[in-house]
């Protein structure tokens, strides 16, 4: 039985870009497909994807969305070469009036030479090159966040593991970049790092004093606010890109990047700037000796992950199916009531091996044998 595939979906900011331009908020479009802002929230930052009939729901919508834009270009594309061609025609009669005699046809000039056709890179060197030209600056970014090198690279190099494991769906986003930075900061700020035994033992701070003094500024933001400002100030998104990648309104996260630069104005006046802020953010990056891995190790440290999970997944329903086989194996084919536990009877009168009738005896059964078996009067009792 084969799985029908799954409808196709724009890139994340591509489906935020198609509502705003349809000027629709995410409450409007949550209300038109029956589902919660914070569910359309974490559609369009690509943390989470439809599925099912909601996938099938919002897909349509979003290529209805993308038919009207389409409509609206094409109008004023339209009406721009209208406008462009009444412009020419008011040129040429301009020309034609002030002409007084023809004039030499002028030398044909000679056409661009053909430009040589882009050579189609292969997955490993498109991956080779995105990390080579991100990956040095996504561990000085990371390394904000933290405040620790080890982690800050640790975080990027899973971070573009997972990107390779899913490089056909990064490789067609319109920001591979900021895919591969959302998935490294979602990293390094997880509350499991905390757990983790390195975490224990602090690294040497910066050497320059202030260089110290604002990375402890920055580690006592708490982690949202901490993150919406390196975006923002640091590597420069504008405020609906930050909101999108800290799954945030704009409101939101307009409010978080305030309390963020009020927080470290209050400890460093200098740095109520923005400017200087961004400047500072940059330098306290840039003085860190934070290296990065070479791009084949990286890619082929992501290859032996997923074939140490796929090799975990397999041997895990390797031993469900086993143990649900001697279950099965093992198990009763019908209830069998539980045996209570003996109890011991007393006054029981000890058993006596049968013999002779005594006297006795021999009187009672007569007697018994004398009288009615039946009738009142064998109930009315009688004095002898």
């Amino acid at each position: 039985m084969t799985r029908r595939p799954a409808t196709p979906l724009p890139a994340p900011k591509a489906r935020r870009r198609l509502r705003e331009t349809a000027a629709l908020t995410q409450t409007q479009l949550a209300t038109r497909l029956g589902v919660t802002p914070g569910t359309v929230r974490a559609w369009e930052s690509g943390r989470t994807t439809p599925r099912g009939r909601k996938r099938e729901a919002y897909a349509k919508l979003l290529k209805t969305l993308a038919e009207e834009e389409t409509t609206r270009q094409a109008k004023q594309e339209q009406e721009r070469e209208g406008e462009q061609e009444r412009e020419r025609e008011r040129e040429r009669e301009g020309e034609r009036e002030g002409e007084e005699k023809a004039a030499p046809e002028p030398a044909p000039e000679p056409g661009p030479e053909p430009r040589p056709e882009p050579v189609a890179l292969t997955p490993a060197q498109a991956f080779d090159a995105l990390y080579a030209f991100s990956a040095p600056a996504l561990v000085r970014q990371t390394f904000l966040l933290t405040g620790r090198r080890e982690q800050a690279r640790e975080s990027v190099e899973r971070a573009f593991h997972t990107a390779w494991e899913r490089w056909p769906e990064v490789a067609r986003d319109r920001d591979p970049v900021g895919w591969v930075r959302a998935t490294a900061y979602e990293y390094a700020l997880s509350p499991w790092q905390r757990l983790r035994p390195r975490h224990r033992h602090p690294e040497p701070p910066p050497a320059d004093p202030g260089d110290r003094t604002l990375l402890n500024t920055l580690l006592r933001l708490p982690p949202r606010h901490r993150r919406t400002l390196v975006l923002y100030d640091g590597v420069g998104l504008d405020l609906p890109e930050t909101a999108a990648e800290t799954e945030a309104s704009t409101v939101a996260a307009a409010n978080r990047l305030l309390h963020a630069r009020e927080a470290v104005a209050g400890r460093l006046p200098a740095l109520a700037d923005p400017h200087v802020l961004h400047r500072r953010l940059a330098e306290l990056a840039s003085n860190e000796r934070l290296g990065a891995a070479e791009p084949p190790t990286v890619r082929r440290g992501g290859e032996r992950r997923a074939r140490l999970r796929t090799r975990a997944a397999i041997a895990f329903t390797i031993a469900l199916i086993g143990t649900t086989a001697l279950t099965l194996r093992t198990a009763p084919t019908h209830y069998e009531p539980p045996v209570s536990p003996g109890q011991a009877v007393r006054g029981v009168p000890p058993r006596v091996a049968p013999g002779a009738l005594s006297d006795e005896e021999l009187e009672l059964r007569q007697k018994l044998r004398d009288q009615l078996q039946d009738g009142p009067e064998r109930l009315s009792p009688t004095l002898e």
